[in-house]
């Protein structure tokens, strides 16, 4: 756990705390429904909610068990923040963790979010020496499986109906790696 803000680059993308500057482009996918569509917040999301959020993100340590801690998304050369990714080390185990990603539409397809959460894998083997990472998604939420696999996540389970998430029970898939098979 360290009180050191989080700067990691790609060849295209800087993943960062958050700033203020950071509140209309938040504000903007955030209020997306495309982009909330199998996120956990309603649209449309208030500005109130999002300058308590990158409040709440500022003050925030990364590291803390339980705790979720997210990451801007920058692109390097044009300064646009276009999404976040986030991990939580697991409450009951210090040695695992689960992460999540979200991005604006316009730049969804372009290789930003698995460029973006691959440098958060590596980062999280890394600096917090984990054993396990995993990460979930609604079964219908083909890209965000898609890319899991991409990023050499394993599905490890199916879990039918298993969640009532926005009026519906809808199925999880559930994926996880492992810090050895991420060294390969």
């Amino acid at each position: 756990m360290s009180q050191v803000p989080i700067w990691l680059e790609t060849s295209r993308l800087m993943l960062r705390g958050f700033q203020d500057s950071d509140i209309a482009a938040f504000l903007s996918y955030r209020s997306d429904p495309q982009v909330a569509k199998y996120q956990s917040w309603d649209t449309p999301y208030s500005e109130m909610e999002a300058l308590k959020f990158i409040q709440s993100m500022k003050q925030s340590i990364p590291g803390v068990l339980g705790e979720w801690y997210q990451l801007a998304i920058e692109l390097k050369d044009t300064g646009e923040m276009i999404g976040d990714c986030a991990f939580c080390i697991l409450a009951d185990d210090g040695r695992q963790a689960e992460i999540g990603f979200t991005l604006m539409r316009s730049h969804q397809g372009k290789g930003c979010a698995t460029e973006a959460v691959t440098k958060l894998l590596e980062y999280l083997f890394t600096e917090y020496k984990l054993h396990r990472v995993r990460a979930n998604c609604d079964r219908a939420n083909i890209a965000s499986a898609k890319l899991l696999e991409r990023v050499g996540m394993r599905r490890e389970g199916h879990f039918i109906k298993s969640l009532w998430f926005k009026g519906h029970w809808v199925d999880e898939l559930w994926f996880a790696i492992l810090q050895e098979e991420w060294q390969r």
